[in-house]
């Protein structure tokens, strides 16, 4: 007689049936919750590009604005963006990644360590408007700066600052303790540590705030707004002074100004000319972003871990 046919062995358990379709359930939640972000996003920036895309020439892209922005081209605007970017990186990531470094690896553990880290946390979750006030009260009433290229980098700063702050100690965190052990116990001080072996560990970490920041710096409008930024003024459209068009202690255009003035106050504008100015920001944005991934993809193949 044939023997009884037995179970397999190999089977899963019924407890590990219900974790596998538990998991499958959770996968298609989360990617049904993923598709519902990216799609409308895809389609917006697909607009975008759509009806943005007849507007762009070169002769857009070097020609200063005119009547207001009703006709010519985006040149002031995008160069005062670029400035303005520069310079609030050039402000804000040395303070924020010295800041980041006192707080991780020199500061105790007390209570008012503690509370500034939750300053800090509770810093970056305040709106843009709040900071323009504060940049107004702040630079222009108490310190009689005025409203200029400057002010408005500086008030940029401080509202991004809690972002290159909070990535730099994350970074710093990443890095494991035993290669600090390891220095010191080769004789080497702490500031040593920190420039030979956990900064160059910890970039690419550093460098997503940055890249943060210079997304949240080249889009906002409030802070510069009241700040510095204007909807339209002269700049001088040839020779050397083209690329350099306004000084520190001078007032500006930003794209993101030019965008609010041209969608709200600029009657009878193009539509092609609107989304146009909206694709050129977008495609700064992005460009300076890709480059930033780029560096710190090519940094993070140098980690040692």
């Amino acid at each position: 007689m044939p023997a009884p046919e037995t179970d397999n062995p190999f089977a899963p358990t019924e407890h590990e049936a219900r974790k596998d379709r538990t998991t499958a359930i959770m996968r298609s939640v989360f990617l049904a919750m993923s598709a519902a972000l990216i799609i409308p996003m895809l389609w917006i920036i697909g607009i975008i590009f759509v009806k943005g895309w007849p507007a762009l020439s070169w002769e857009y892209l070097t020609e200063n604005p005119l009547r207001g922005g009703a006709s010519g081209g985006i040149w002031g605007p995008l160069i005062g963006t670029f400035y303005l970017t520069v310079l609030c990186l050039l402000i804000v990531a040395p303070v924020g990644i010295l800041s980041g470094i006192y707080l991780n690896e020199y500061a105790p553990d007390n209570r008012f360590t503690r509370a500034i880290m939750i300053a800090v946390t509770s810093l970056a979750g305040v709106p843009s408007i709040v900071h323009a006030l504060f940049g107004l009260g702040a630079f222009v009433a108490a310190m009689k700066m005025d409203k200029s290229l400057f002010v408005a980098a500086a008030t940029l700063a401080v509202m991004t600052l809690p972002v290159i702050i909070t990535s730099t100690r994350e970074a710093l965190a990443a890095v494991p303790r035993n290669f600090r052990e390891a220095c010191w116990n080769l004789g080497a001080t702490r500031w040593q540590t920190i420039r030979t072996i956990v900064l160059p560990n910890s970039i690419s970490g550093i460098l997503t705030g940055v890249i943060l920041v210079v997304a949240r710096a080249a889009g906002e409008t409030a802070p510069i707004m009241l700040t510095g930024a204007v909807a339209s003024m002269w700049v001088e459209d040839s020779g050397w002074a083209k690329f350099t068009p306004y000084r520190l202690d001078e007032q500006f255009m930003a794209m993101a100004m030019h965008l609010n003035s041209i969608a709200r106050d600029v009657p009878g504008m193009p539509i092609h000319m609107k989304f146009g100015s909206a694709l050129v920001l977008l495609l700064l944005i992005l460009t300076i972003n890709s480059a930033a991934v780029l560096l710190r993809l090519r940094l993070r193949r140098g980690k040692r871990w």
